[in-house]
C-alpha cells in the first residue's frame, strides 16, 4: 500500500510542478503580445492551466500527509530532513498562489512586469526543486 501512496505522490508533484513551472512561461509571452486578441487567448490558456494543475497541488499534499501518517509521529518527529523539505515545499505553495495573483493581473490588463521578470520567475523555483528531491533521496541529516 505505501509503495503506492508514494507513486500517486510522486507522479501528483511531476504533474503539478510541470503546470507550474509552464505558466509564467506563458506570462513571458503575455506579456510580449501587443494585439488585444492574443493576449485574452493567452488569459484563456493561463486560467485553464492553473485550474488543471491546482487539484494536482492538493492530491500532492494529501498523499504526502497520508506517507507522513503511515510512517508515524516518531519518525516524523526525528526526520529533520523532512521539516526542511516541508519548508521548502511551502515556499512552491507560496509561488503557486503568487502564480494566480499574476494571472489576475493579466485577467484585469494590470500586468506591470517585464518579460525578463517571467523569464526569471519561471526558472527560479527549479532550485527549490533541486533541494527537495535531494532532501527526499539523500536525507543529509
Amino acid at each position: 500500500m505505501i509503495f503506492w501512496i508514494k507513486a500517486l505522490h510522486i507522479f501528483f508533484v511531476i504533474s503539478w510542478l510541470a503546470g507550474i513551472f509552464y505558466l509564467p512561461r506563458l506570462f513571458v509571452y503575455h506579456a510580449a503580445a501587443e494585439h488585444q486578441a492574443v493576449k485574452d487567448q493567452f488569459k484563456i490558456m493561463e486560467r485553464r492551466l492553473w485550474f488543471f494543475v491546482t487539484p494536482f497541488a492538493i492530491l500532492t499534499a494529501i498523499f504526502g500527509i497520508a506517507l507522513i501518517y503511515i510512517y508515524g509521529l516518531a519518525w516524523f518527529k526525528i526526520s529533520t530532513w523532512l521539516h526542511v523539505k516541508l519548508a521548502l515545499l511551502l515556499a512552491i505553495y507560496g509561488y503557486h498562489i503568487y502564480l494566480y495573483k499574476l494571472m489576475k493581473q493579466f485577467e484585469y490588463d494590470n500586468n506591470v512586469h517585464s518579460t525578463k521578470f517571467y523569464r526569471f520567475l519561471n526558472e527560479a523555483p527549479v532550485l527549490l526543486l533541486l533541494a527537495i528531491v535531494i532532501l527526499a533521496v539523500v536525507k543529509p541529516f
